[in-house]
């Protein structure tokens, strides 16, 4: 305190104060000055010998500590009481019965395994379904579209398709796709198809218009796209004669994928016969299912009731060639099953596919796979 009183006298100069302000005065001082000399005595003092290089200082100021974010509501937390829901005994043949049977649900139905019905009338659930023929499944469902029944004579007759989407290698399956066929016996539909063709000439001009196009020309076209007198969006299939490839290139990037080609069919010499398959033709989508990949299905219109059950057949034939003509090079089933629909019934009839289409690929088709894959891997 003697140290601390000289440099008291040292540092001030006393003017004629009141003693309650030189008192107040000295205690603001001596609390400072205390607070100094005991950090300098801690910094100075060690109780481990002369190696004080690893002491810290310690700091006698008040300090404040906030809680970070969220600690006391993790502590709030905390203190809340899980309330446990008891359940009831349940047996275990029926503990996650509905988990399991989801999960083992085939998609892919084979009822071979089941008797052959020798009478007219059975039930179904214990007995195989009946296979008819096409035309006779045509004309079953016409006989329930009778005036004195449905009184639905030109409905619409579909065929449903199943099939196995597991690809060439294991554990791979086909994506979606969409395919366009034309059948052998055209009928109307519910829908109307805009289509813009590409062509040079004014026969072919003509051929194309007169086979069903919208719009057909050539660089006139093009000018007035690039104008934006003549949308792409209005029709819903752009296709080309091969000589109008280097014409359409300063528009490519307003088509994108809608830029012809000879992959996606809309390319082709013969204008003509392209108009008609994208006019009349069926457009359809397999679709992979979302839970069980190795099933897809399709259903189709074929043909309407009012037209003759053998050419409602050859357009059944012919769609399941198409489809057959999209299988992977793999053993084994791609059509397993074919039914025909005709709503507002629901009767459905199926059909043998396999007398439309090969059940298998031939081992001469597998080869040649094999040697254009080993092929292409080897210029690779």
């Amino acid at each position: 305190m003697g140290l601390l009183r000289m440099l008291w006298e040292d540092y001030f100069i006393f003017a004629p104060l009141s003693s309650k302000t030189i008192g107040e005065m000295k205690f603001r001082f001596l609390n400072s000055m205390a607070g100094t000399l005991i950090r300098t005595l801690f910094n100075n003092l060690s109780i481990y010998g002369p190696n004080t290089a690893n002491l810290r200082t310690i700091h006698t100021s008040t300090l404040f500590y906030a809680a970070r974010k969220g600690t006391r509501a993790k502590a709030r937390a905390k203190k809340v009481k899980v309330e446990i829901t008891k359940v009831g005994f349940i047996p275990h043949n029926q503990r996650k019965k509905d988990k399991a049977s989801k999960a083992t649900i085939n998609k892919h139905l084979d009822d071979s395994y089941k008797r052959v019905s020798n009478d007219n009338v059975f039930p179904m659930r214990y007995y195989r379904w009946v296979v008819y023929t096409a035309e006779d499944a045509v004309k079953a469902h016409q006989e329930t579209h009778h005036p004195t029944m449905y009184n639905l004579p030109d409905a619409l007759v579909f065929a449903k398709v199943e099939m196995n989407m597991e690809a060439v290698k294991k554990n791979r399956y086909m994506d979606s796709f969409t395919r366009l066929t034309l059948l052998p016996h055209s009928f109307p539909r519910d829908e109307e198809r805009t289509i813009l063709a590409f062509c040079k000439g004014p026969e072919l001009i003509k051929q194309a218009l007169e086979a069903g196009a919208t719009t057909v020309g050539a660089n006139e076209i093009v000018k007035k796209i690039q104008d934006g007198e003549i949308k792409l969006a209005d029709y819903d299939f752009v296709i080309a004669h091969p000589s109008m490839i280097t014409e359409l290139v300063p528009i490519r990037g307003l088509m994108k994928r809608r830029f012809p080609n000879v992959r996606n069919g809309t390319l082709d010499p013969n204008i003509c016969d392209l108009v008609k398959k994208f006019s009349a033709g069926i457009q359809y989508r397999v679709t992979k299912d979302e839970t069980q990949e190795n099933f897809g299905s399709v259903e189709v219109p074929v043909g309407r009731l009012n037209m003759e059950a053998k050419q409602v057949a050859e357009n059944i034939d012919a769609l399941l060639k198409d489809v057959q003509s999209a299988r992977p090079k793999r053993d084994g089933l791609f059509i397993t099953r074919c039914f025909i629909v005709s709503p507002p019934s629901t009767e459905v009839l199926k059909i043998d596919p396999f007398v439309h289409v090969d059940r298998t690929l031939s081992k001469e088709v597998q080869e040649d796979s094999d040697d254009e894959g080993e092929a292409v891997a080897a210029t690779a």
